[in-house]
């Protein structure tokens, strides 16, 4: 490299396209934000522009800051100016896990309990906070730890996990929006596809394009109309706001941590291994940076987030071969960072909502859904496709089990005159919906998905001991209903913790690991013990 034995810049011209890239996909995560707070949870506007989206470009200023920072540093020490900082930014899977895994979750069960919409909101932004700093705080640990962590957890286990949510979660639900609006969603489709399936050259990024292409669409369709009261709404929200330490709702929030302790542990592990993943992948493009400083870099960022009142983790991003061949360095980091941090700070996201719809950058989203799933398999090796696809299922049925209710509550079942009950399992019975199942693959999903995988790679590579151990895990868990346990609120399905809770899938398991036992007391003391 003709730059590589040169002091580090700040700033090149190569750091224009890599922030557009890497801006435009914080971009979409903060809409998505925006969109799903208040489509989804219902969250006011002052929470969402007054404490979640300051809290979110604070911990993006300080986290991008510090990677570029990090990556100045080292490259004075050898004296190279062609590193290329980590990429950094919100963690879309743990936005859309958090969302409707815990805050949607606990925002129905408050409702069922009879509470107003205003508790039900605070104990649900509560629950995120605490999902939030439970990521970080497994993160900042992780940075310590990841190397046993790696040797415990095989990649099919995590990776399918996590692809599980991304099929579910992200691809299908948008693939869904992408058919309800053809003439925006396809077009935008073709665009990704072409552009990062097919490494067409274009002479603006491919996301950047696509947006635009979308956008114009979206307007020419009248998918987007001009409305005054809607432009008075969000243009009310521009105004400079500071977040604050939410020390006295993080208290509030302590007993939210153990209910959803299925969700936290394995989407912080992912987290975890992912950042390393993609540490390691900067090194094999020459840029070697340091594992515990740049995990707890990124762990510190989502603490960061939840003390300030976010509830979405931040992450060490994927692509930074790809960042670095388009010639960013060091400059696209910080300035995603200022970027983004006015933008939360100032409240323009609504207004930019306004001009760039969901629709016009969807197809991104459902682009990244895929490449999460495929990586599950590309990945991983050959042998462990079937631990993969397994693994799948549970975020799939999850996933199934929302729209299961949304059809009931849409049917006019979870009023106070007609709740959630077992009868309504039977009907849905007859029609061959296993509607008892999904609610509880549901509960503990991510949990559930990591440990089937898991047996399964170990039944695949004869580790029968390590299969056995594996299930005695999900005894427990499932024993104390960490996973599995389920029970009916007017509205909805919720968590039921407590002493044999989920009794019958605990037994279950418990089947399963008498049956490896077995499988390795046949196989004789030559079974690895894993």
């Amino acid at each position: 490299m003709s730059n590589a034995r040169s002091s580090p810049r700040w700033f090149v011209s190569g750091d224009v396209d890599g922030f557009l890239g890497l801006g435009l996909d914080n971009l979409i995560q903060i809409l998505l934000i925006v969109g799903l707070c208040r489509g989804v949870l219902g969250y006011p506007d002052a929470l969402v522009f007054g404490t979640i989206l300051p809290a979110t470009g604070i911990s993006l200023l300080l986290g991008n800051g510090a990677y570029a920072l990090q990556a100045y540093r080292l490259g004075q020490r050898e004296q190279r100016g062609d590193r290329t900082a980590l990429p950094y930014g919100i963690n879309t899977v743990s936005l859309f896990a958090y969302i409707f895994l815990v805050m949607l979750p606990v925002k129905l069960a408050a409702l069922a309990q009879g509470l107003d919409a205003e508790q039900a909101i605070q104990l649900s932004w509560q629950a995120g906070l605490m999902a939030c700093l439970g990521s970080g705080l497994l993160e900042a640990c992780g940075a310590f730890c990841v190397n046993q962590l790696r040797r415990w957890l095989p990649r099919a286990a995590l990776l399918s996990t996590l692809a599980g949510i991304a099929l579910g979660y992200i691809a299908l639900g948008f693939l869904l929006r992408t058919y309800a609006q053809p003439v925006v969603g396809l077009a935008v489709l073709a665009v990704i596809l072409v552009t990062y399936y097919g490494k067409a050259r274009l002479p603006i990024p491919g996301g950047l394009l696509a947006v635009i292409v979308g956008t114009a669409l979206a307007w020419g369709t009248g998918l987007i109309q001009s409305n005054a009261e809607l432009w008075a709404r969000e243009s009310a929200q521009i105004g400079w706001r500071l977040p604050q330490l939410q020390l006295q709702a993080l208290w509030d929030a302590r007993n939210q941590l153990m209910p959803w302790l299925g969700v936290i542990v394995p989407m912080g592990l992912f987290n975890v291994l992912g950042s390393l993943q993609n540490i390691e992948s900067a090194e094999a493009a020459g840029d070697r940076y340091p594992v515990r400083s740049s995990l707890l870099i990124n762990g510190a960022g989502t603490l960061l987030a939840a003390g300030l009142g976010s509830c979405f983790p931040t992450t060490i991003y994927i692509g930074h071969p790809g960042w670095k061949g388009m010639g960013a360095r060091i400059g696209y980091s910080w300035l995603n960072g200022l970027v983004m941090a006015a933008g939360c700070l100032l409240g323009l996201f609504g207004v930019i909502g306004q001009l760039v719809p969901i629709e016009a950058g969807m197809a991104i989203v459902l682009y990244i859904g895929l490449v999460i799933t495929a990586q599950a398999f590309q990945a991983t090796p050959a042998a462990h496709a079937p631990a993969v696809a397994l693994g799948l299922m549970p975020g799939l049925a999850g996933w199934g089990a929302l729209l299961i209710k949304a059809g009931l509550r849409a049917g006019g079942a979870g009023t106070p005159q007609t709740p959630f009950a077992p009868a309504l399992l039977a009907n849905l019975q007859q029609a061959d919906v296993w509607a008892s199942g999904a609610f509880a693959l549901e509960q503990g999903q991510i949990l559930t998905a990591m440990l089937l995988a898991a047996m399964v790679v170990y039944v695949i590579e004869q580790r029968f001991r390590a299969a056995a151990l594996t299930a005695l895990i999900a005894a427990v868990a499932s024993w104390f209903g960490v996973m599995h346990g389920w029970q009916f609120s007017q509205a909805d399905t919720n968590l039921q913790l407590g002493w044999g809770a989920g009794a019958s899938w605990a037994q279950g398991y418990l089947l399963m690991a008498l049956v490896f036992a077995l499988a390795a007391w046949r196989k004789g003391p030559t079974s690895s013990s894993g």
